[in-house]
């Protein structure tokens, strides 16, 4: 999606080439229905962000299918990042669909904060999990993260222009993570809990042990590009992180 101040326009990328899913944007002013082949995430997204670019569109929202919002939720970030020039992307409080905080703002993992999330019990260095996940931060206040999931991001086009779009070596999942992070360098990445979008999670590399190989396949290739344990970058990041963290618990003093 792209908006200006209000929607400006839709691209709907299909990787399967529906045609009852054709039909349906046909019927949407304003609504342009792309056929691709499923080359990845990152790449369908590539395709929209590459046109929002060519009619000049200020701002590009990358939404993921499980998400729905207000309209009033679009206009409130955009607006958001209108009155804060340095902000090259925002990223919402997300919920499901029974209100549950879902924990979409993280640290900048290293390999072991992926192992020990996906591939142990919860009872297991619950601290470290809680860590990765920014569980002890105010999800009340505005907060400039490294890392926001991939379901809701709200970027500024030029911003993009600087640092790339979504590396298409990656077919799924570290994508977010790797354009995030790119996109950290240029200016604020800001997490605005002032508005709430709910995403209905299918978490479908927990039901599928092909798609938990695709995800795994795909985070080596994040490791390789950024480095496994040696990512000064990561460690400069992530102290910057918890450094705000620290000052916004020592202001709510």
């Amino acid at each position: 999606m792209t908006v200006r101040a209000e929607l400006g326009a839709v691209y709907v990328v299909d990787n399967a080439r529906q045609q009852a899913i054709a039909d349906v944007c046909t019927s949407f002013k304003g609504v342009e229905y792309i056929p691709s082949d499923n080359r990845g995430y990152g790449a369908g997204h590539n395709i929209a962000i590459r046109r929002a670019m060519t009619w000049g569109a200020a701002y590009h929202l990358v939404s993921n299918t499980d998400i729905s919002c207000e309209p009033a939720a679009i206009r409130h970030l955009a607006e958001y990042m209108e009155a804060n020039k340095d902000v090259v992307l925002v990223h919402p409080r997300i919920t499901d669909q029974d209100g549950r905080e879902q924990y979409t703002v993280r640290r900048l993992p290293d390999p072991m904060d992926l192992i020990i999330r996906r591939f142990t019990p919860s009872w297991f260095m619950p601290r470290r999990k809680a860590a990765y996940l920014l569980r002890h931060s105010d999800k009340t206040k505005p907060l400039n993260v490294p890392y926001v999931q991939g379901s809701f991001m709200l970027m500024r086009t030029d911003a993009l222009q600087k640092t790339g779009l979504f590396d298409e070596r990656f077919f799924m999942y570290p994508e977010d993570i790797d354009l995030t992070r790119r996109l950290h360098t240029v200016g604020r990445t800001m997490y605005v809990p002032g508005v709430t979008v709910v995403h209905r999670h299918r978490q479908a590399d927990r039901r599928s042990a092909r798609l938990l190989g695709v995800h795994v396949i795909n985070m080596i290739r994040y490791f390789n590009k950024w480095g496994r344990l040696n990512d000064p970058q990561r460690k400069l990041f992530n102290s910057r992180l918890e450094s705000r963290i620290s000052s916004q618990r020592e202001s709510a003093k």
